[in-house]
This record gives C-alpha cells, sequence and structure tokens, in this order.
C-alpha cells in the first residue's frame, strides 16, 4: 500500500512570525477593548446620575491636546490628560512619556488624524480616532475618557489596533 506524501511544514520566516505575532496581537487587543468597554457600557448604572449631554467637540478637544502633547514630548501635559487610576499606574510623566515611546510609536508623530463620532452615557465616553503614521501605516485607536468630579474629562485609557496599510493611488 502506498500512502500520500507527507507535508513538512516550512520554517517561518522572520517576516512570517512578525505577521502572526501582529495579528495575535491586534486580536487580543480587540478581545481587551470588546471586554473592557462592553462591562463599561453593560454596568447598570445608577437611576440618579442623570445622563448629561456632552458636545463631541469637548471629547475630541481632550484626545487631540493629547496627541499633541506627546508630538512635543510634553511628558507634563500629556499626563496631566489621564485620570487619576492611569497616573497612579505610570507613576510619573516621564515613565508616561517613555511607555508611549516604546510600545505606541505611532502616537508620537501622526501623519494624520481623523475623529469620528462619540458616544457617552455622560459619565463615561468612548472617542473612536483614525490615525495613520508616518510610515503609512492605518491604526485605529479607542480611548476611554471619565467625566471627572469637577465636570473636566480625563483619558482612563487607549486600544490601539492596527488596520494595515493605507495605498495611496
Amino acid at each position: 500500500m502506498q500512502y500520500p506524501p507527507t507535508l513538512v511544514p516550512e520554517t517561518p520566516t522572520p517576516q512570517h512570525r512578525r505577521r502572526r505575532a501582529r495579528n495575535a496581537a491586534a486580536g487580543w487587543s480587540l478581545v481587551f477593548a470588546a471586554v473592557l468597554l462592553g462591562g463599561v457600557f453593560a454596568a447598570d448604572l445608577p437611576q440618579s446620575l442623570a445622563v448629561r449631554s456632552v458636545a463631541p467637540q469637548v471629547l475630541q478637544q481632550v484626545v487631540q491636546q493629547q496627541l499633541q502633547a506627546l508630538s512635543h514630548e510634553n511628558a507634563g501635559e500629556a499626563f496631566a490628560l489621564a485620570d487619576a487610576d492611569l497616573r497612579t499606574q505610570f507613576g510619573t510623566p516621564e515613565a508616561f512619556l517613555e511607555t508611549v515611546r516604546e510600545q505606541y510609536p505611532m502616537l508620537m508623530h501622526p501623519a494624520s488624524v481623523l475623529f469620528l463620532k462619540p458616544s457617552t452615557d455622560g459619565s463615561i465616553a468612548m472617542q473612536k480616532v483614525r490615525l495613520t503614521d508616518d510610515a503609512g501605516s492605518s491604526w485605529s485607536l479607542t480611548y476611554l475618557l471619565n467625566r471627572q468630579q469637577d465636570d473636566q474629562w480625563k483619558i482612563s485609557g487607549c486600544v490601539v489596533t492596527p488596520e494595515g496599510r493605507q495605498v495611496l493611488t
């Protein structure tokens, strides 16, 4: 009896490994975002919490200010726009800026930024942003913002998901 030849998997090239790692990171990022944002928006908020209207420009301005501070490498200003929990997590403005430089370099000097319509319940907001970095890669950003007791909005997190490379024709 003759058996068909066995397929031997090729040794993955560095490109294949990077692509798999990027796809895995994107998948985990989406799962994390879905769990985080689903939990936030599905939470049963107390009836006494009145939903206050929020102009989209207010939320966009907070995110825009942080992106501008990052592009000028102004650690103090970028850090000041984060909420208390995020500031506690990083400890210092310098540690915050260093983490952004290392793990989210696309935020430092974006080539283009497009704000999508935010969603909010009046106390928690989600602002989506499409960003293109200087290498031409596109990224989807989902910012989570919280309204503070003084009615200021602060950033409590950002999920970055790769969208791929843009092709201009």
